[in-house]
């Protein structure tokens, strides 16, 4: 089993959180996954542990529609942090607009964070939804 030091869950609906966190007890091990309702709170509680040098997510499962500050909104302002580590985003959807796969594919190209993009229901996490596989070694 991989072993990951912190994962956020940021997406409103319970089920969703459930599903991910079942299917993630079965490949990862982590004492550190957070859950959060929408992007606001994700945000706020990523900014405080930058500002006190604690271990920041490895990966995040993102939702684009939440209330509050929704996953786009969030990326908006995640990008700009400045971050020397690599973040797996795993932006989650149940939107079929294809401006939404043009929205991520815009960030996945101006950010140096690995951002996939994955339709509702989940039926499985796989573990390339957690690491980057280095190519060029």
């Amino acid at each position: 089993m991989k072993k990951i030091d912190c994962i956020y869950i940021v997406d409103d609906d319970p089920i969703t959180v459930f599903g991910i966190k079942k299917m993630l007890k079965s490949i990862v091990i982590c004492k550190d996954i957070n859950t959060f309702k929408n992007g606001k709170l994700a945000l706020d509680d990523l900014k405080k542990r930058i500002d006190k040098g604690s271990i920041l997510p490895e990966v995040i499962f993102l939702d684009i529609n939440m209330p509050i500050m929704d996953g786009w909104e969030f990326l908006e302002e995640f990008v700009s942090l400045k971050l020397e580590e690599k973040i797996i985003i795993n932006v989650i959807t149940s939107s079929i607009d294809p401006l939404d796969y043009q929205k991520w594919n815009s960030y996945r190209l101006k950010c140096l964070h690995y951002i996939s993009y994955k339709n509702k229901p989940l039926y499985k996490i796989d573990g390339t939804d957690l690491e980057r596989i280095n190519l060029a070694s």
